[in-house]
C-alpha cells in the first residue's frame, strides 16, 4: 500500500476540519516538504515558513477564513497559508519567479490574503484597522494579526499596542515568538519576552491552563479564572505583563508546535471579551536540520542542494557581491578613524556590516527593525563628532523619510547612507525593490547622492561620502559586482564631478550603475550601424548633477539619452531636464528608466528589464525611433 498523502486531497482550509490527528501530523510533514522542496529551487524564506506550520493548520482550523482575516506581520511566512488556501499547484512550484506565486502575501493573488505586506510591523495598525472596520459596520468576523517577536523592535507595532485597547473589545495577537527576525533579536524587548518565557510564575499557570483545557469539560471558564486570578495577583507573584498594562489580556507561553493545544487557545481567544495576545514559542527552521543550526543563514536562502542542505554556490571566481564590498571597505576605513561608525536596522549579515561587528564590535550597532531610530540615532552621533554610516535597503529606508529631512538634511549632519538592494531585488517583488529612492531624495536640499559603476567606484564613493561633511547617499544593486580590480586604498572623488567614457559629438548617453555598460554598447553600436559618434557619461552624481559637463554636451550634441535604475518620475533623468530648463536650453532628451507601476517579482534583473521594454534589443529600437535612423538610413540609401 502507498504512502497515505494529505496535503494534494486539500482544497481549501475547510478541508482540515475533518482531518484526524494522525492526518494532521502527516500533513505538517507534507507541507515542510514541500516547502524545502520549492525553495531548493527557487530559493525563499525557508526557516520562517518551516517555523509556523502547526501554527498556521491550528488557525484555519479554528477561524474560517476569508471571513475571519489573517494579517501577517511582513507576510514572508504565508508559504504554508497559501498552500492550505488553494495555491497548493504549480504556481507553488515557481514560487518567487515569473508567473510563480509570490514570495509574500497579496490581496490580488487569493480572496483568503487579507492584507499584503513585506515590510515589518504592519500586522497590528492594519488589523485594528480592520477591527474598527468590523465595529462599525455590526459585524461579527474575528481578526488576527500573526507578528513575530522582531516585530516589537519596530516603532510602528509600539504605535499600534498603544492604541489597541482604547479603540476595540475584540482583537486576537499572536506573537510568533522564535527569539529571530533575520539576525538574533536585540534590544529591551527580546530580554522581556525571554523573562516572560522563564519567570517560573507565567510558566505554571499557562502549564495549570494547558491541562485544565486539556482534561476537564468546561475548560473555558476555567481558563477565564485562572488568566484573571493570574491579573488579579500579578502584584504579588509576578512582574505584570507590559500587555496588561496596556489593556491586552495575555496567555503564555504556548507550544507553537501543538496543534491541540492552540486550537483550544484559538477557540478561548474568540470568546473573550477583551483584546487578548496569544504568546506562542515556535522554532524557526523547524523539520530542516540545517535551518535549525544556522537560523540567520536560513532566514532567507537562495537555491541549494535538496539532500545535503548546501547552497548552490556561484561559479568558483565570481565577483564578489556589492554588500561585501561594502563590508570590508568599512571596516577599513573604520581601523584608520575612530569616529567611524556602522548602523544597521536588523540586517548585519545582508548588508555586509557583520565585518564590522566581528572586528570592531563597540563601533557596531543594531536597533533592530527600527530603520527611523537608525537614522535618529545616526544624527545624533554625528552631533557628537562621529561619522555615522547607515547601511539599510533602499526600500526600507523609506520607512525613514522623514528623520532623513527633517533630522539630517536640515541640519546638514554628516551621515553617509548606504543603500543596499537599489533597483531590483527581482525574486522578492514590489514590496522590495529599490526604484524609487532617487525620486524620493533627490529633492531634500544638502543631500550627496551617488550610484557607483562597479565595485571599485563604489569604495570610492563611501569614502567620498564619508569625508564630505555633508548628508551622503550611495546607491548600488544586489548581488555580484563586474569583478574590476579595486584599489587597496578608496580615493575620494571630487562631488559632483562625472566620469566621460566615451567622447562624441552627434548624441551624449548619461547612465548610472548598471547601466553604464550598456550605454557603452549601445554607444558602439550606434557608430557601427549609423556612422553616430556617441559620448557616454557615467553620471556618477545625481545630485549634485555635473552641470558643467551636461551644460557643455547640451551646446554640443543634438540630442541626450538617459539612463536609470530608478523609476522615471522624478528620477535622473528629470534632473537633466531641469537642469536645461533653468538654464533655458532646449533640446531632444530620451529618458530610459521604470515605468510609473509597481513592478513584480520575476526571474532575474535581465527578465524583468525584458518584461519592461529595459533590455537592449528594445532600447536599441526605441533610440533609433527617438533620433529617426530608419527613415535616415532609408533616404542615405535612396541617395
Amino acid at each position: 500500500m502507498g504512502k497515505k498523502e494529505v496535503l494534494p486531497r486539500l482544497k481549501g482550509p475547510a478541508d482540515l476540519k475533518g482531518l484526524s490527528s494522525e492526518d494532521l501530523d502527516l500533513l505538517c510533514g507534507e507541507i515542510r516538504q514541500r516547502i524545502i522542496e520549492a525553495t531548493a529551487v527557487n530559493g525563499g524564506h525557508v526557516g520562517p515558513n518551516l517555523g509556523v506550520v502547526e501554527l498556521t493548520i491550528a488557525l484555519h482550523l479554528a477561524f474560517d477564513t476569508p471571513k475571519d482575516s489573517f494579517f501577517w506581520d511582513v507576510s514572508h511566512q504565508g508559504y504554508v497559508h497559501k498552500l492550505l488556501t488553494g495555491r497548493n499547484d504549480e504556481r507553488f512550484d515557481k514560487i518567487r519567479k515569473s508567473g510563480g506565486l509570490s514570495g509574500f502575501l497579496s490581496r490580488e493573488e487569493s480572496a483568503h490574503d487579507a492584507f499584503g505586506a513585506g515590510h515589518a510591523g504592519t500586522a497590528l495598525s492594519s488589523a485594528l484597522g480592520k477591527c474598527l472596520a468590523r465595529d462599525l459596520n455590526d459585524g461579527d468576523e474575528h481578526v488576527v494579526a500573526i507578528a513575530g517577536d522582531a516585530a516589537f523592535t519596530c516603532g510602528i507595532t509600539l504605535e499600534a499596542l498603544n492604541n489597541i485597547a482604547c479603540s476595540t473589545k475584540k482583537f486576537i495577537l499572536v506573537l510568533n515568538d522564535n527569539e529571530w527576525s533575520i539576525a538574533k533579536n536585540v534590544g529591551a524587548f527580546s530580554k522581556y519576552f525571554n523573562e516572560l518565557i522563564t519567570n517560573p510564575v507565567y510558566s505554571r499557570l499557562h502549564k495549570d491552563a494547558g491541562n485544565i483545557l486539556s482534561k476537564i469539560p468546561g475548560g473555558d471558564a476555567l481558563i477565564k479564572f485562572i488568566s484573571k486570578a493570574k491579573r488579579d495577583t500579578k502584584e504579588l507573584i509576578a512582574p505584570s505583563s507590559i500587555f496588561e498594562k496596556l489593556g491586552i489580556r495575555y496567555l503564555g507561553p504556548i507550544d507553537g508546535h501543538d496543534v491541540k493545544g492552540m486550537v483550544s487557545f484559538f477557540e478561548f481567544a474568540k470568546t473573550s471579551d477583551e483584546p487578548i495576545v496569544l504568546h506562542l514559542l515556535t522554532q524557526k527552521g523547524k523539520g530542516f536540520p540545517v535551518a535549525l543550526e544556522e537560523p540567520e543563514k536560513w532566514h532567507g536562502s537562495g537555491p541549494f542542494d535538496l539532500d545535503t542542505g548546501t547552497p548552490k554556490q556561484s561559479p568558483q571566481g565570481s565577483p564578489p557581491k556589492y554588500q561585501d564590498v561594502f563590508g570590508e571597505c568599512l571596516a577599513g576605513l573604520a581601523k584608520d578613524d575612530e569616529r567611524i561608525v556602522g548602523i544597521t536596522a536588523a540586517m548585519p549579515s545582508g548588508t555586509g556590516l557583520d565585518l564590522l561587528e566581528r572586528e570592531i564590535p563597540d563601533r557596531f550597532f543594531d536597533v533592530g527593525i527600527a530603520e527611523e531610530h537608525a537614522v535618529l540615532m545616526a544624527a545624533g552621533l554625528a552631533t557628537g563628532n562621529m561619522l555615522p554610516v547607515c547601511a539599510i535597503y533602499s526600500t526600507f529606508l523609506q520607512r525613514a523619510y522623514d528623520p532623513i529631512i527633517h533630522d539630517v538634511c536640515l541640519q546638514n549632519l554628516p551621515v553617509t547612507f548606504c543603500l543596499d538592494r537599489a533597483g531590483l531585488s527581482p525574486n522578492d517583488g514590489p514590496t522590495h525593490h529599490g526604484l524609487f529612492d532617487l525620486s524620493y531624495l533627490r529633492c531634500i536640499p544638502n543631500a550627496i547622492i551617488m550610484q557607483p559603476k562597479d565595485e571599485d567606484e563604489l569604495q570610492d564613493m563611501i569614502a567620498t561620502g564619508i569625508r564630505s561633511g555633508s548628508p551622503a547617499f550611495v546607491r548600488y544593486p544586489r548581488g555580484e559586482g563586474r569583478g574590476v580590480e579595486r584599489k587597496e586604498t578608496p580615493v575620494p572623488i571630487e562631488i559632483g564631478k562625472a566620469e566621460l567614457l566615451r567622447d562624441g559629438s552627434d548624441c551624449s548617453i548619461w547612465a548610472l550603475g548598471g547601466f553604464v555598460d550598456l550605454a557603452v554598447e549601445i554607444a558602439t553600436k550606434l557608430e557601427a550601424t549609423h556612422r553616430l559618434n556617441c559620448s557616454v557619461v557615467n553620471a556618477r552624481f545625481v545630485k549634485p548633477i555635473d552641470e558643467a559637463l551636461l551644460l557643455s554636451h547640451a551646446r554640443n550634441h543634438g540630442s541626450i539619452i538617459t539612463f536609470e535604475d530608478n523609476v522615471l518620475a522624478g528620477g535622473f533623468g528629470s534632473a537633466v531636464l531641469e537642469t536645461l530648463e533653468r538654464q533655458g536650453i532646449r533640446l531632444p532628451v530620451k529618458r530610459f528608466g521604470w515605468p510609473d507601476q509597481f513592478v513584480e517579482h520575476g526571474d532575474s534583473v535581465s527578465s524583468l528589464r525584458q518584461a519592461h521594454g529595459l533590455d537592449e534589443d528594445r532600447i536599441m529600437a526605441e533610440i533609433e525611433r527617438f533620433l529617426d535612423l530608419k527613415r535616415h538610413s532609408a533616404s542615405s540609401l535612396i541617395a
